[in-house]
């Protein structure tokens, strides 16, 4: 080892590096906002092709989701290489995932089994708008939300 000492402006410097290159990596591991529209729409194609009961139609609204689902996240694979360490999310972020998807799966519950009580027509295709909306709305929300908490950690916490 040198017994050179570091100056602190070096320091400064090499941890300024430090930080913007993990926030970089976040930045680019961020689900992007068109992700959560995308398997919105595809969910609620999906949705409706069931609804129909005509066989020929949930086929074809199988095949669709399928093949819209493979190219959504071979896209999303494609353009986002890098991947946050889950350390990196911590408590507070896997909760707000797990809210986030806990919550989407009750609304649309919600909603679907209250408009069938209700005898409204297609109420699994409007229970999946509605959860849709939801999920395009707060899939960005909740990004935002993670990189806050993975920006926040301090720098070589594991």
């Amino acid at each position: 080892m040198s017994n050179q000492s570091i100056q602190p402006a070096e320091a400064a410097s090499a941890l300024a590096e430090i930080q913007a290159r993990r926030d970089q990596v976040i930045s680019e591991s961020m689900i992007p906002n068109w992700y959560w529209a995308a398997i919105g729409v595809l969910m609620l194609g999906f949705m409706a092709a069931i609804e129909t009961r005509q066989p020929w139609v949930v086929a074809v609204g199988s095949v669709g989701y399928g093949v819209g689902l493979t190219l959504v996240i071979t896209r999303l694979t494609r353009r986002h290489r890098a991947q946050v360490s889950n350390r990196m999310l911590g408590v507070r972020g896997v909760l707000a995932i797990t809210v986030m998807a806990v919550s989407l799966v009750g609304i649309g519950l919600a909603t679907g089994f209250g408009l069938e009580a209700l005898g409204t027509p297609r109420p699994a295709t409007i229970s999946g708008a509605v959860t849709a909306v939801a999920m395009t709305i707060s899939g960005p929300l909740l990004m935002r939300y993670l990189r806050g908490v993975m920006t926040a950690r301090p720098l070589g916490e594991g």
